[in-house]
């Protein structure tokens, strides 16, 4: 049985995708459903879902109903964890979450764009990508 390849997005880079189908960290979350799955946390999902319904986001959705199919995305491709270790090794204490989901479920690599986390790659032999970093990346390994 092959074992799983985890992936942890940021919430940034979850919202990115969210509002904007066909932008870079749209397809690399595809990518990464694509190839595995998804890790992420009770806060994490919980911070995600906070931040997409923000009223400054309504321009790009119709109705509430296009937010919670992402919502549904991201749990149906997700597996959600409880990560046990603090990791206080980000500049942005509020990163750590990400680190420790990271570690805790063994991720393959964080897809990110804050600097705070992209200056620790790798970590623990994790690699932190930028979505475009990680894009080129998948698509090298298959040419």
């Amino acid at each position: 049985m092959k074992q799983t390849d985890f992936f942890v997005f940021d919430t940034n880079s979850l919202i990115s995708a969210a509002l904007i189908s066909a932008s870079v960290n749209a397809r690399a979350l595809d990518i990464a459903i694509d190839k595995g799955r998804l890790a992420i946390s009770e806060s994490a999902l919980q911070e995600f879902t906070d931040v997409l319904f923000r009223k400054k986001f309504d321009k790009y959705f119709f109705d509430d109903a296009e937010r919670l199919e992402m919502i549904e995305k991201i749990e149906r491709n997700a597996v959600i964890f409880f990560p046990k270790e603090i990791i206080t090794s980000c500049r942005d204490s509020k990163d750590n979450r990400f680190l420790e989901l990271a570690v805790s479920s063994n991720a393959s690599c964080i897809i990110t764009g804050d600097k705070d986390l992209l200056i620790l790659h790798p970590f623990r032999s994790i690699s932190i990508l930028s979505p475009a970093d990680f894009l080129n990346i998948f698509f090298i390994s298959h040419l």
